[in-house]
């Protein structure tokens, strides 16, 4: 600890297409949806995180909700600014008379561009970092599950997020292959959405079909534990009144299944690039999913039956990536994946 340790904070960001997570002082103090709420005619910010998402899909003409990040990456460079230092805000880093320096750590998708990677350090720099390093979202996900990514021993990591679907090979402290495809948790509602409206001719928003696949999503018809039927508001396409309608998880399961298709493909895809020595490594590790989608009841049996692979849940999936990437933060100077 130096003597000027007070005015810097440490900060870890798992920056997703969902939800934003921060780490300080090993602690989730942040769990937030990413979204902002800005007033059109002033341009300032009105709300950040759950207080935007329940304005979403509800504001008037004068108030736009904006979710600053597509696919993982980020889309709206000055709304993603706003966001970010409205988290950062919320933290509460001032000390007394002084604003402490940032040093931090964000989780980015493997398959990002260095232009895309620009944004997001560019983004974290205007909110106040003075340092700033990056992890890839797989390997952030390894370590919080718990796995030694420096040991000479191959694991197969998938994690699957809101705009993203990672997976990835690790061994030795990197990644040896991996597949980063834009098929995830947004793809997931959309495909709810486009299923109501053609299957029962009723319009839902994008909350609503969140709530659906929470409720009642699953990845499989055959499932353990089947979930009860859940009933869905929203708008008659053919009379504009609103109705209610019931709906099964087998009806879901199926109109989910292209989506879960690609990333079973991908999966596929990444198994066939690996080394066979690590493929070995892979036979008796198995397969760890992470990431909000490892919680779509049946996902980690299907992957399994496609894969013939024993798959893993990571527990608390959801937080994994952000613990990784509080554990990364302490580790600023050691660990050599984390990107300069």
């Amino acid at each position: 600890m130096g003597l000027f340790s007070f005015l810097t904070r440490e900060i870890a960001i798992d920056l997703g297409t969902a939800n934003t997570l921060i780490i300080y002082n090993d602690k989730v103090v942040v769990d937030e949806p990413s979204i902002v709420a800005i007033d059109k005619t002033t341009g300032k910010v009105i709300a950040v995180g759950k207080q935007a998402m329940m304005m979403h899909g509800k504001t008037h003409e004068n108030i736009k909700t904006i979710r600053p990040l597509r696919d993982g990456v980020i889309a709206d460079f000055q709304a993603a600014e706003h966001m970010i230092r409205g988290m950062i805000k919320m933290i509460g880093t001032r000390n007394g008379l002084f604003s402490p320096s940032l040093r931090m750590v964000i989780c980015i998708p493997s398959g990002i561009t260095e232009v895309e990677e620009r944004a997001v350090r560019d983004s974290a720099e205007h909110a106040g970092a003075k340092e700033v390093r990056m992890i890839h979202e797989p390997m952030a996900a390894a370590i919080g599950i718990g796995i030694d990514v420096q040991e000479p021993t191959g694991n197969m990591i998938i994690d699957i997020g809101g705009g993203t679907s990672e997976i990835a090979i690790i061994a030795l402290g990197g990644i040896v292959c991996n597949k980063s495809v834009r098929v995830a948790g947004d793809n997931f509602n959309a495909d709810i959405e486009d299923y109501m409206r053609r299957q029962h001719n009723i319009l839902i928003g994008e909350r609503s079909a969140e709530r659906i696949k929470i409720e009642v999503g699953a990845a499989m018809t055959e499932i353990d534990n089947p979930p009860p039927d859940y009933a869905v508001h929203g708008r008659d396409m053919m009379t504009g009144i609103p109705k209610e309608i019931m709906v099964s998880y087998h009806e879901i399961a199926h109109c989910l299944d292209k989506s879960i298709a690609k990333v079973e493909t991908a999966i596929l895809n990444t198994l066939e690039m690996t080394p066979p020595e690590l493929s070995a490594d892979i036979f008796r590790t198995g397969i760890y999913l992470a990431g909000g989608g490892g919680l779509l009841r049946g996902l980690d049996k299907r992957i399994s039956l496609k894969t013939k692979l024993p798959v893993h849940v990571a527990e608390d999936p959801l937080r994994a990536v952000a613990r990784g990437t509080g554990i990364a933060l302490k580790n600023f100077d050691k660990y050599p994946f984390l990107i300069k």
